[in-house]
């Protein structure tokens, strides 16, 4: 059966007169604004060598673990949509058949923020009218495929008709960023930069940390087997990173545990966990303080250079076992966990939570934490920021949920509009429009209940949409 893929305007918008016509006048002044996209996970080769995207399966299905792991949950093995295996062993090599796999359980998708995001890259980027389903599937693989080698979607094409003004990546300390250089060498006017996202090199829990830190040393020309000589090759990547254009630095730790150990006490840990380590036998209490201590050097590594600093607690990493080992990291298996940030946070924000300079970006997947809190301290703290709803909840839902639980104690000036996090570039300007409506929503329920004047929701609204993003990550 053939459905029309329609996506109605008034989408997302509340179903009272009154609030919508507000709702949908707020969304106007908005929609077309700049994109500024500080936190993702894009590939920013795409951007250097500006070359075709491959097929539809490798641009819209492989990189996106939002839809394998929908499909993955109702048993659909990885190999069969072409996932690579740690130990290179065979898997699904055709597309078609990868698509087809993807039409024929499209189903699966209904409801979901995924759904959303997929049908507006349909529709709007490539103009198809139907909806995907297995009868349509060739069609759309043949639509798709066709487009993709047209120069008009080329990667950089895309990004200019996307009206992104800037992206951000992530890359960890040991990447040359040589795609970046690339960019930077080029004629290109795009703004790619990257993020420091040092999760290698500060948890001794990551694969291969002895391995890295002797890499790090070798890049930097510092000892890491030191404490002096490990802080002074981190303090020399962030450095390299800011001239490659990084103005903030990410970090996804189990827990928000912070320590503030003194100089004698963190070296002595440091030396601890790097013989730990290396006899394979770091207690998980040992690793713990490690991160915790970790994030606070970071901390008053970026009162020294400037760079934004996002924390993103609370994900059980790799949480399948198995899929974890057959295929690596970042496969859909991370899973919310409960997260503490009053306690745990204490030891950083006494030591340097009142500095005005600093800025911290806190992100969450424990919704619960919100209200009791996420706002009370970024509503205190002058070095807090509040992130916007991350992963799970970067949905109409929990976008709505985030505004209701943090603006009566944080306000709007103490959070940071919205980011992505994607790897599915396609997907960008849909994810921007949905949280673009469900602010202006919000927006348009503080004025019907006259709690807001129509004049301050249309200022708000551009701030929400452009203006806190691009001032938080001093873009």
């Amino acid at each position: 059966m053939t459905r029309p893929l329609i996506l109605h305007p008034d989408r997302l918008f509340p179903a009272d007169q009154v609030s919508r016509d507000i709702a949908r006048n707020l969304y106007q002044s908005v929609k077309d604004l700049p994109i500024i996209s500080p936190h993702g996970h894009t590939d920013p080769s795409w951007f250097a060598e500006n070359q075709p995207f491959g097929n539809p399966a490798d641009l819209l299905i492989r990189p996106d673990h939002y839809v394998f792991r929908m499909l993955y949950s109702q048993g659909i093995p990885l190999e069969s949509l072409g996932i690579r295996t740690q130990d290179g062993t065979p898997v699904e090599q055709d597309p078609r058949k990868i698509w087809q796999l993807l039409a024929d359980n499209y189903h699966l998708f209904r409801g979901t923020p995924s759904r959303t995001w997929l049908d507006t890259v349909f529709h709007d980027v490539f103009g198809l009218d139907v909806q995907l389903n297995s009868e349509t599937a060739e069609l759309y693989y043949e639509r798709i495929d066709s487009e993709l080698k047209k120069p008009e979607f080329l990667p950089r094409a895309l990004f200019e008709r996307f009206n992104i003004e800037v992206i951000a990546t992530t890359e960890s300390p040991l990447d040359d960023l040589r795609h970046h250089r690339k960019i930077l060498d080029s004629s290109w006017k795009g703004r790619v930069i990257t993020a420091f996202r040092p999760d290698p090199v500060l948890d001794p829990d990551f694969e291969g940390f002895t391995d890295n830190l002797a890499q790090l040393a070798e890049i930097t020309g510092e000892d890491t087997s030191t404490w002096s000589g490990y802080l002074a090759a981190l303090r020399n990547r962030r450095e390299f990173f800011k001239q490659m254009g990084a103005t903030s630095t990410d970090h996804g730790h189990p827990t928000a545990t912070t320590a503030n150990l003194s100089a004698a006490e963190a070296e002595a840990l440091f030396l601890r966990v790097c013989r730990e380590v290396s006899a394979g036998n770091c207690s998980a209490e040992d690793a713990e303080l490690f991160r915790g201590q970790m994030l606070t050097e970071m901390a008053r590594m970026s009162i020294e250079d400037g760079l934004v600093m996002q924390i993103h607690p609370g994900s059980f990493r790799n949480h399948n076992k198995v899929v974890f080992e057959r295929f690596g990291r970042d496969k859909g298996c991370d899973i919310p966990s409960q997260t503490d940030y009053v306690h745990a946070l204490q030891p950083l924000l006494e030591a340097v939570g009142n500095e005005p300079e600093l800025s911290i970006i806190l992100f969450t997947l424990d919704e619960t934490s919100y209200s009791r809190e996420l706002a009370p301290l970024a509503g205190h703290y002058p070095a807090l920021k509040l992130g916007p709803s991350w992963w799970f909840h970067d949905s109409p839902e929990g976008m709505r949920r985030f505004r209701e639980q943090v603006t009566e104690t944080a306000g709007f000036y103490n959070t940071v509009g919205f980011n992505d996090d994607t790897r599915a570039f396609l997907s960008i300007p849909a994810r921007h429009d949905v949280a673009r409506r469900m602010d202006c929503v919000w927006l348009a329920q503080l004025v019907s209940d006259h709690r807001l004047q129509e004049d301050e929701a249309f200022e708000l609204a551009a701030d929400l949409a452009y203006n806190l993003a691009k001032k938080a990550y001093k873009l």
